[in-house]
Parts: structure tokens; C-alpha cells; sequence
């Protein structure tokens, strides 16, 4: 197993992308800290691989909250003794025209893609360079995304200061053997990719032909595809990969 007795932090981890993420570190022999806004999801996640005999904790924080992000990652370090990996990845969709844009819709969508990143990122690296040893991911979207219309200020501008974020705290850490990359997902088959479809109009089926008509590989990504990309990243085979955004979306 890739990832026998490594401790993996995944934010967002209750359903969707961070779900699959979750698992899938567990899969390879990970000690898993779940994290989620709703703890029941958390839990559910937590208690499934507990089932399965794995080591796996739910850890309800907010994630643009700094007091909530240090004592989930003390909580942490207690129960499994290091931090070795950090999986970036809640994140909300405020889709609204930027002539109607409030400051709240602004504020929310960048707290929690950029700022929880951040804090998630500053609370990990006091493990891993101590330990000489780490790894980080953060998940973004490409920008613009799929079904890109208006509305998108807020979320782009969130997901390329991710990209930013990441290659410059890659150069940071690097001298301490701790990898920085980024995943940008885009034509996922998520709740989120779904709900902005409905937005537009399109239900699973539009989607789904937008998506044979749309991308090379003439089919919506599902979750495990960007849990395999994560899996890869955080593994010891890219020892020698950092500061890269990585795009999924069946296609160039």
C-alpha cells in the first residue's frame, strides 16, 4: 500500500470529491482525519471506514475560521501523532452577476476556497517541516469553468489565487521536502457540477450530451478520477512534482 501508516488531513470530505478523496487515501493504507461543515457527513465517512477496520476520525471545523482550523489539526496530531498529508478541498459556488454581486457573495466564496485553504495549509506546515516531509493538494476549478456564464467572478477569481497560492508556497516549502500542487477538476459528475447545470437550464441527461458532444473522451469524470489524481500527488511516485496545477476534464 502507497500510503501505509501516512496521516491525511481532507476538508470537504462529507460527500462529493473530498468523499471519494477520502477513501481512496484510505484504500492505500492512510490514517484519515474526515472534515466537514456537517458532521453527520463527516461521520458517515468516518464510521464507513471504521467499519472496514481503517483509522479514520470526523473532525467538524470551519474552514475560514483559524481557532476551528489550529484545534482540528491538534486534534489530529494527537490522536494519530504527525501530519503528513493536506487535501484542500471545500469549497462553495455563489454563481451571481457581477452588476448584482453583493459583498457577501464575494467574501463568502473567497473565505472558504482561498482564506480556508490558507489557514488549512499555515496549521499543516508546522507538522511537516518539522518532520521534513509532506504533502500538499489544493482543489480548484479551471478558469473559467464548464458552463462558464455569468456569475463566475467571485468563483474564478477564488480558484486562480489557488493556482498562485500554490506554486509560490511550492518554492516556500520545498527546502523542507514538502510537495504543493494543485488539482483543478472541471465536467465532474458532482452535486455541485450539477447544480450549476440546473442553473443553466440542463438536467443529468443535458449534461451528459453536452458532455458526448463537448469533451474528447465523450464522458462526464466521476469522483474516484480525481481521487486517483490526489492518490498520485500525494504518493512518494511524485517525489519530484510540485508547484502544478493538474487538469481533469476528460480533454485539453
Amino acid at each position: 500500500m502507497r500510503l501505509l501508516d501516512k496521516v491525511a488531513l481532507v476538508t470537504g470530505a462529507g460527500r462529493g470529491i473530498g468523499k471519494a478523496i477520502a477513501l481512496r487515501l484510505s484504500d492505500e493504507g492512510a490514517k484519515v482525519i474526515v472534515n466537514d461543515l456537517e458532521p453527520a457527513y463527516a461521520e458517515n465517512v468516518a464510521d464507513r471506514l471504521k467499519q472496514l477496520g481503517r483509522q479514520a476520525i470526523a473532525a467538524k471545523a470551519d474552514v475560514c475560521e483559524w481557532p476551528e482550523v489550529k484545534s482540528m489539526f491538534e486534534q489530529a496530531a494527537h490522536e494519530f501523532g504527525r501530519i503528513d498529508i493536506l487535501i484542500n478541498n471545500a469549497g462553495i459556488r455563489r454563481d451571481v452577476a457581477f452588476h448584482e454581486m453583493s459583498e457577501e457573495d464575494w467574501d463568502s466564496v473567497v473565505a472558504v476556497q482561498l482564506k480556508g485553504s490558507f489557514n488549512c495549509a499555515r496549521a499543516a506546515q508546522k507538522y511537516m517541516v518539522k518532520q521534513a516531509y509532506g504533502k500538499i493538494v489544493n482543489i480548484a476549478s479551471p478558469v473559467p469553468v464548464a458552463l462558464a456564464k455569468q456569475g463566475q467572478v467571485n468563483y474564478s477569481a477564488a480558484n486562480a489565487g489557488l493556482e498562485g497560492f500554490t506554486k509560490s508556497l511550492a518554492v516556500e516549502l520545498g527546502a523542507y521536502n514538502v510537495n504543493v500542487n494543485c488539482i483543478a477538476p472541471d465536467f465532474i459528475d458532482t452535486e455541485m457540477t450539477r447544480n450549476a447545470a440546473r442553473r443553466e437550464g440542463m438536467y443529468l441527461d443535458d449534461l451528459k450530451r453536452f458532455a458526448v458532444a463537448e469533451i474528447p473522451l465523450r464522458r462526464l469524470g466521476t469522483p474516484g478520477d480525481v481521487a486517483n489524481v490526489a492518490l498520485f500527488l500525494v504518493s512518494d511516485e511524485s517525489s519530484f512534482i510540485s508547484g502544478q496545477t493538474i487538469c481533469i476534464r476528460g480533454g485539453p
